[in-house]
């Protein structure tokens, strides 16, 4: 009989398969420092935008007079099981190993940025340290389908819409 942890290991694996392969993410990881698997990757789009971020954007293209190119963020990945009971002092655990972008990942501040003006370099700053922690929740059911939900740690207010 499998142990816990080879069960959730090939949960994990079985996720990031499913990234890779149907949802088109690459360089998916299995970070080693977590109490249980926990997956970063690269998807092909970006996922999600904080309401202040959404704000700080809007407002540094109309300094700009351009559009701003919302390109993909490395994301955490939780794989849980559909009949698994994960507390939230289990997803406080989880969140307190990782940092708020995936190791190796933080973005570097390129050459020219600070020709677009105070308003870009607000809107940059959500790249890395106003960056909240977030992740997406993998949903394994017992067909393999797997279903995706973002949560964050701590509250983070409606978006405006």
């Amino acid at each position: 009989m499998p142990t816990e942890q080879q069960v959730l290991d090939a949960l994990a694996q079985n996720v990031a398969y499913n990234l890779e392969h149907q949802h088109d993410w690459t360089q998916v990881t299995i970070h080693p420092n977590s109490p249980r698997p926990v997956l970063f990757g690269l998807p092909p789009k970006r996922l999600y935008v904080h309401p202040d971020e959404q704000t700080a954007a809007i407002k540094a293209e109309k300094e700009m007079n351009a559009p701003i190119i919302q390109t993909p963020e490395f994301e955490w990945v939780l794989p849980t099981h559909i009949n698994e009971k994960v507390s939230p002092s289990e997803f406080a655990a989880v969140f307190d190993a990782i940092e708020a972008v995936p190791p190796g990942h933080l973005p570097e501040d390129e050459e020219g940025d600070e020709d677009f003006g105070e308003a870009y370099a607000e809107w940059k700053r959500w790249k890395g340290p106003l960056r909240k922690k977030r992740m997406l929740l993998a949903t394994v059911q017992d067909d393999s389908t797997v279903t995706y939900y973002i949560i964050h740690d701590g509250l983070v207010k409606p978006r405006q819409n």
